[in-house]
């Protein structure tokens, strides 16, 4: 397809999702479904309590609602679609209730890790039955081919790929920012490959969506996505990675949010088998805010180095 026929993609989703979302925030607002900021976390986002959430209910209705137009054309779409919306529903579950039965942290760990593992088997088997098994190596000419170790290789891929946005998503615009970077990659990379026509043009949706969200979601954020939209997003990204048979090429283009989960985990072992911390707080974000940085600055320098590490990921694939 040509670029003027994703450039109307991209536009069309965005206004959708700008036009949607004022409607959606004084509902959101009516119904308190506000977030709910930890009191551990830095002094500065106390003033985001009451903030709206589960704002990723918007573009992903929208997204689901522009890509099942497209799969009257390509039925190969639907999964894409169908793993996104599963992994968000989750997490719509998760906020769910923390806003309404006050549990803090909403879904049980197993609860939650299991729905996770649900979506990913489901999604695993389709890829290895109508994907293959194989997946290409970055910077090298060459594939490797799983066999049966496929469908657990694959259930890491989508798992992590969600806690790690999941994780990321903690600064205003932060998440979002990062997803339409990292999809905007998947985008080009696949623009000019028949085979994944429908893998570039679910990018192109999804990047006009979250273009849109990003409008209210960017510092001062007006409304966050929750687990609703960080769920769906990293599965989105995982799914997609899946699909063009290259996801270790996400351990380039997602570094961000893969040193965000490090962060975390580093900071957890070291508390618990030396009794200190490394970071300030984990995730590495709040390290730097409590360093002195500044919300926005936190979140440029991170798209920042998201861009860079996507021009990275453009050249290892050959």
């Amino acid at each position: 397809m040509s670029f003027l026929v994703y450039s109307v993609i991209i536009i069309f989703a965005f206004l959708m999702v700008v036009v949607i979302t004022p409607v959606v925030i004084p509902l959101l607002h009516k119904l308190k479904f506000g977030q709910v900021v930890r009191s551990e976390g830095p002094k500065s986002h106390l003033k985001k309590m009451g903030t709206p959430t589960m704002g990723g209910v918007i573009f992903l209705v929208t997204m689901a609602l522009v890509a099942f137009l497209y799969a009257k054309i390509n039925f190969r779409i639907i999964a894409l679609i169908l793993v996104t919306l599963l992994f968000g529903l989750i997490g719509f579950i998760d906020d769910f209730i923390k806003i309404i039965k006050k549990r803090k942290d909403g879904l049980y760990p197993m609860q939650k890790m299991f729905g996770l593992i649900l979506v990913a088997t489901a999604f695993s088997f389709y890829a290895k039955e109508y994907i293959g098994t194989e997946i290409m190596i970055p910077f090298i000419d060459s594939t490797v081919n799983l066999g049966y170790l496929y469908i657990p290789f694959a259930i890491l891929v989508l798992i992590s790929a969600t806690n790690a946005v999941n994780i990321t998503d903690g600064l205003d615009g932060l998440a979002a920012g990062i997803s339409i970077i990292v999809i905007t990659f998947f985008m080009l990379v696949t623009r000019k490959i028949a085979d994944y026509e429908y893998v570039s043009i679910f990018s192109a949706i999804m990047v006009g969506c979250l273009l849109g969200f990003l409008m209210y979601n960017k510092n001062p954020a007006k409304i966050f996505m929750g687990d609703t939209g960080s769920l769906a997003l990293g599965g989105a990204i995982g799914g997609i990675s899946l699909c063009m048979k290259n996801p270790l090429i996400l351990i380039i283009v997602c570094g961000v949010c893969v040193i965000e989960t490090l962060s975390v985990a580093i900071q957890v072992l070291s508390f618990k088998f030396r009794g200190k911390r490394v970071f300030k707080m984990a995730p590495i974000h709040h390290h730097f805010e409590l360093s002195g940085f500044s919300e926005r600055k936190v979140v440029a320098i991170f798209w920042g180095v998201s861009v860079i590490l996507c021009v990275v990921g453009y050249f290892s694939i050959r």
